[in-house]
């Protein structure tokens, strides 16, 4: 069974819960203070029985965490979420119909963020479900499915075939302005936020502490993913040839070329990087550093031509903010997060 089916067969009860929540079991969130030894996986064992969910933790004390993903400092607290399955699943969809006043354009294939096989298509998915219904003055919308990213955002949202589009990455705008992103589309508020890792082989001795600590490396990140975060103004790793990268067709191959020696660290986001590992028998083998490469936002986008952008985009805006405000985005989030490290790990 695959990742996207298991998923979506974990999870039917718990989705199936939306018309009739009011039965559903509810727990309280905990403060945890950290112990002398602890990391984010001893506390997720502790808290989950799984140091894998260590996710749930980061997700729920981004601020604190973002430096230095596992490590954590005896004394601080955390905010520890609910266990994935315990909290209430609202029906997130109600303004959801195919002939609405907007239209809304995502694509599959990028579980556990948007996929039409994933439990609520995705993570980000319902996270636009809800914020839709937060904003103020809601309105219908349709979201149309489109596997062939590629046609996104041009022709299909530059020439405003559909209203609005996600998820996207967002590049530095401000130090970058002539991105053909950034010129031709506004960005909402980050939808969440994605770690970026270096997964290196166990054992290597290769440590990520600046910048520098990578000049000379040789790194892999597979084509057609987005290299903006390593030629970022202050770092320009690609452009000034401060580092080699290799760009082949799949993250597998990436993770083939760091066993083999041939690179030195794989750089993908910490869901792909997990999930591979996994696939691939690699668990013990390949470990993720510390310290993120980059925190890399995922974005609801929408052409600056569009005569009425900037109204849609505010109360988009507006609603996520009130979503995030609410405790429903961290259900969201954590049920997610759950069922992701849950099937990684399944047969």
């Amino acid at each position: 069974m695959t990742l996207r089916k298991s998923a979506a067969v974990a999870l039917a009860a718990s989705m199936m819960l939306g018309a009739g929540a009011a039965w559903a079991q509810t727990c309280t969130p905990e403060t945890y203070t950290v112990q002398p030894g602890d990391t984010v996986f001893t506390i997720a064992a502790g808290k989950y029985g799984d140091p894998e969910k260590w996710t749930l933790i980061y997700y729920a004390n981004e601020a604190a965490l973002q430096s230095s993903v596992f490590q954590v400092t005896p004394g601080d607290s955390l905010r520890l979420p609910c266990a994935p399955g315990t909290e209430v699943v609202e029906d997130a969809t109600p303004l959801r119909q195919d002939d609405a006043e907007l239209k809304l354009l995502t694509g599959g294939n990028f579980a556990p963020f948007t996929d039409p096989d994933w439990p609520g298509q995705g993570m980000i998915t319902e996270i636009v479900n809800a914020a839709m219904e937060a904003t103020p003055a809601p309105v219908t919308y349709s979201i149309t499915w489109e596997d062939d990213w590629s046609q996104h955002l041009f022709p299909a949202l530059a020439e405003k075939q559909f209203d609005m589009g996600f998820p996207w990455y967002k590049p530095d705008c401000a130090a970058t302005p002539d991105n053909e992103r950034c010129v031709n589309f506004h960005f909402s508020e980050p939808l969440a936020e994605i770690l970026v890792l270096l997964f290196v082989r166990a054992g290597s001795g290769i440590d990520y502490q600046s910048d520098a600590d990578m000049v000379g490396r040789t790194l892999c990140r597979p084509k057609g993913y987005f290299t903006h975060d390593l030629d970022r103004p202050g770092r320009e790793w690609l452009s000034s040839g401060a580092i080699k990268l290799i760009q082949p067709d799949t993250p597998e191959a990436c993770f083939t070329l760091l066993q083999d020696g041939e690179v030195d660290a794989v750089t993908v986001n910490v869901f792909l990087g997990a999930q591979t590992i996994e696939e691939m028998g690699l668990r013990g083998q390949v470990v993720p550093l510390d310290k993120p490469l980059s925190v890399e936002g995922l974005h609801v986008v929408i052409s600056k031509t569009h005569w009425r952008g900037t109204t849609f985009l505010y109360r988009f805006n507006a609603g996520l903010a009130a979503l995030k405000d609410s405790d429903r985005y961290g259900q969201i989030v954590s049920r997610h997060l759950g069922v992701f490290w849950d099937e990684i790990k399944s047969p």
